[in-house]
């Protein structure tokens, strides 16, 4: 199988991540509960992945590096442990539901308001999302990059745009490892990870970074191996916000792909760039087709085909052709309603940087006999 849903989940793993993954199947403890030697280096493991993210991404020190499980508990950590009654938010058209339903959610249950930003000519504008900031605004939260169109808006000179009290909240699932994100530099003040796209590693590591005027209170209770005499969460990070065991493969896969970023994250991202560029070259020769993306490092292609569906050619592209896309609305519904392809949706080929145009090619020869068909029957 051709496989690009590297956008869903990365679907090659660096030899490097398969064997940090291989070593803890032979040797394993739970790092942070027992005091003998495994877990001891178990432990000093876990604390050296925090300390690498922490310098890959400009962070605020390991103890503010908190594991999850993905890049949506990290970010419902995020504004469900942080925002209040009466709080508003900004955010964008282009979000996840992992940003929208827990803002809905705390809009139903806890008075919570916030605000969308439109569109600008298919460009998501740091002086739109800036314009709607009102006295009351806690945080404005934002994509690094689309998971539709690649887009990725200029979160330099959105934190220039919003008042120093507002607090800047990045979803980094796709960005993370593709684009070059900066905490202090850029002045983030919490910025959600998914270790299992950009950054290569399996399936159950995310992390939350988080500046030291972001306070998030605990959403998850239970023990954390430290301060077990009190039935209160340890008042320190990260043990305030990492109840129950961490998954510790998981983790260090996460710090192999994150050693493999910071040698080689220009070049992977040029790539990307690259072969993006190439395949919607090859996209615009194929009639019925129209490209809802421009070359970017995420290495996102969205396309629609002027009459079929787009779960149709996904599943067309699988069966026939061996090919693995994603089509429908990949749980980012007011990103479509901003492109204007809503119900139906997109198809999106996410390439990987161990990609290159025989992919493209492959793909876009499927596509072209796809469109054939359609124009035929």
């Amino acid at each position: 199988m051709i496989y690009l849903d590297n956008a869903a989940t990365g679907g090659e793993k660096p030899a490097s991540v398969q064997s940090a993954v291989l070593a803890t199947m032979k040797a394993c403890a739970n790092p942070g509960r027992s005091g003998h030697a495994r877990s001891l280096a178990c432990a000093r493991q876990v604390i050296a992945c925090r300390e690498l993210l922490s310098e890959l991404f400009d962070g605020y020190g390991a103890e503010r590096v908190v594991f999850t499980k993905n890049c949506t508990e990290a970010l419902n950590i995020a504004l469900l442990g942080t925002l209040k009654a009466g709080d508003h938010v900004v955010t964008t058209c282009l979000e996840h539901n992992s940003v929208l339903r827990p803002l809905a959610f705390l809009e139903r249950t806890k008075n919570v308001s916030f605000d969308v930003a439109p569109l600008t000519q298919g460009k998501l504008l740091p002086e739109t999302i800036a314009a709607l900031v009102r006295p009351e605004t806690k945080l404005c939260c934002v994509t690094s990059a689309s998971n539709v169109t690649g887009e990725a808006p200029d979160l330099h000179a959105l934190r220039s745009l919003l008042p120093d009290r507002v607090l800047l909240v990045v979803d980094g699932a796709q960005g993370a490892g593709h684009l070059p994100i900066a905490m202090r530099k850029t002045g983030i003040d919490a910025l959600a990870l998914a270790g299992h796209k950009g950054l290569f590693a399996i399936q159950g590591a995310g992390a939350l970074l988080f500046s030291e005027r972001f306070s998030p209170e605990s959403i998850l209770f239970g023990g954390t191996g430290s301060e077990s005499y009190t039935l209160d969460m340890p008042a320190f990070y990260p043990d305030r916000l990492e109840s129950g065991t961490l998954s510790y493969p998981a983790i260090c896969s996460l710090a192999e792909g994150a050693l493999l970023v910071r040698g080689r994250r220009a070049e992977m991202a040029q790539k990307l760039l690259s072969l993006t560029a190439y395949f919607a070259q090859e996209l615009e020769k194929i009639a019925g087709y129209r490209a809802y993306f421009s070359p970017n490092a995420c290495g996102i292609a969205a396309f629609a085909h002027e009459k079929l569906p787009s779960e149709e050619i996904a599943q067309r592209l699988s069966d026939g052709f061996s090919i693995a896309v994603r089509g429908g609305l990949h749980c980012a519904p007011l990103a479509h309603r901003a492109l204007g392809t809503f119900p139906e949706g997109l198809v999106r080929a996410s390439f990987s940087p161990f990609q290159g145009n025989d992919e493209a090619d492959a793909l876009a020869d499927a596509l072209a006999r796809i469109a054939a068909g359609a124009t035929s029957s």
